[in-house]
């Protein structure tokens, strides 16, 4: 860390120095403009650039299915905009897993193919993104699955299961675009400036948002649990595992009501509620254990895994309700 001491010039402009070093490693020389962001009490200064699009390259010769996914997918949350994919021959397998990857992607489209050289764009504007709503977006579709998982199960309805498990797909990018977005706030102060957020918001978004992505992954659990259901399920455990859903619900609910609030107050009092309704629900957990020991044991081990992903999904509400106290709470 340096310091420096601020000096007045023209008797009413305040002027500071910047470090050599810093300045030398940013190409900052006499001329260069410097973008001033203020953040609270802070002030972040960087070097403008002229450059509005990130461009970053990845040789892709040694990468093929799942490592070139992930590749790519890497690339897309770390913020590049524009991604060149090199390699000495890249494979018509190699393109296919790029297409399928870009697919899976908000706002990417492949603007230009050679023989060793894939070129990927995002065509969104980030500016337009908003974190809040790609997080309130995650809200209902992980919620919806995890209503129709329960009642897929219930039914014993395997379209709906399947339709489900395909909805996990849409939560899986919206997962990605927040990542993205966050990862930008960290990355420049100017996005989080577009954003008109402060970046400890957006951490607390991000944080929920994960959450939300993993109630989605256990109602796709649920689902390919229900594919292996054919007989009719005791309507003793129906009725229990619904009262279990609608008490997660309520409390997943609640969380995300006092991440959303405006008021420290009331967001503090929803977090806190949602908070002792993850208490309550372990009783019933038991309650619904003792039920299933009547059960023969493939079809209690079975139904004990949607119970346990119900469950689990309660306790994630719960962690978005620690994230929202932490929010409300006052800042140092």
């Amino acid at each position: 860390m340096e310091t420096r001491k601020v000096q007045v010039t023209g008797g009413s402009t305040y002027t500071v120095s910047i470090p050599k070093t810093w300045a030398t490693d940013n190409d900052v020389e006499a001329g260069t403009e410097i973008e001033f962001h203020p953040d609270g009490d802070s002030l972040f200064l960087t070097p403008h650039s002229e450059e509005e699009r990130t461009r970053g390259t990845l040789d892709i010769s040694d990468l093929s299915g799942q490592a070139l996914t992930r590749a790519v997918t890497t690339m897309y949350v770390s913020g590049f905009d524009v991604i060149e994919l090199e390699g000495s021959e890249i494979t018509t397998e190699q393109r296919s897993t790029v297409r399928e990857a870009v697919q899976s992607l908000v706002g990417l489209e492949v603007l230009e193919e050679t023989r060793d050289r894939v070129v990927v764009q995002d065509l969104l504007d980030s500016s337009e993104l908003s974190i809040h709503n790609a997080v309130t977006r995650m809200r209902l579709i992980s919620l919806s699955m995890l209503e129709d998982a329960i009642t897929a199960l219930a039914e014993r309805d395997h379209d709906l299961a399947r339709d489900v498990i395909g909805r996990d797909d849409d939560l899986d990018r919206l997962w990605l675009v927040v990542s993205r977005i966050f990862r930008a706030t960290l990355r420049t102060p100017k996005a989080a400036e577009e954003l008109g957020l402060p970046r400890e918001e957006c951490f607390d978004y991000h944080s929920s948002a994960r959450q939300l992505e993993r109630i989605g992954d256990h109602a796709t659990k649920i689902a390919h649990l229900t594919l292996n259901i054919d007989e009719p399920l005791p309507d003793e455990v129906v009725d229990a595992v619904n009262e279990l859903y609608g008490d997660a619900v309520e409390v997943i609910d609640t969380a995300m009501d006092a991440l959303f609030a405006d008021g420290s107050e009331e967001a503090t009092a929803l977090a806190n509620e949602a908070r002792t309704g993850v208490r309550a629900i372990d009783e019933r957990v038991r309650a619904i254990d003792e039920l299933l020991r009547d059960l023969d044991p493939t079809r209690a081990q079975l139904l004990g895994l949607v119970v346990d992903s119900v469950l689990r999904s309660a306790d994630y509400g719960g962690n978005v309700a620690e994230t929202a106290l932490q929010k409300a709470a006052p800042t140092p």
